[in-house]
């Protein structure tokens, strides 16, 4: 797992558990597309992975009502770039 439900949380600045289900299943598709986009398979260790599901799980879980299966308008700059540095360049900390 790349990212955790309580750090994701504490990002999105969300409190209470009323949506907890709803993020731990954005947070898992984040990190399949992370990995489907990339072909890598990256863990915790991983600053920009992390930032990279930080970022895609909070537009998906901001627009969930669009029914997406990519990165909003507002996000596609953001994580088409983070996903070009992720896919081509050495990363310390990369799970094989």
């Amino acid at each position: 797992m790349i990212i955790e439900l309580e750090e994701t949380k504490s990002w999105m600045r969300i409190d209470g558990d009323d949506d907890d289900s709803i993020l731990v299943i954005i947070i898992g598709a984040a990190e399949e597309y992370l990995e489907g986009a990339t072909g890598r398979k990256f863990d915790s260790s991983v600053n920009r992975a992390k930032i990279f599901c930080f970022v895609l799980a909070t537009d998906w879980f901001e627009n969930r009502e669009l029914i997406s299966i990519g990165p909003s308008e507002k996000a596609r700059f953001s994580i088409q770039s983070m996903l070009a540095q992720l896919q081509y360049a050495p990363v310390e900390g990369e799970s094989t």
